[in-house]
């Protein structure tokens, strides 16, 4: 299962970024994250470490 970034949440910090073991979250051009799918693991690292909860799985 993959996440996703609700960009309305994300504060720009990346800590999401720096947090994901297979290096799927990318900085877009607004300064806010956002997670290729394709490489997602669905670990939920991203999820747990970001400070303003804007990570969610993807249903």
């Amino acid at each position: 299962m993959a996440y996703k970034i609700d960009k309305n949440k994300c504060l720009g910090c990346h800590a999401c970024m720096g947090a994901c073991p297979a290096m799927a979250i990318f900085d877009n051009e607004d300064g806010k994250c956002q997670i290729d799918k394709a490489k997602c693991m669905g670990c939920g690292t991203c999820a747990a470490i970001c400070p303003a909860s804007a990570i969610e799985p993807e249903l």
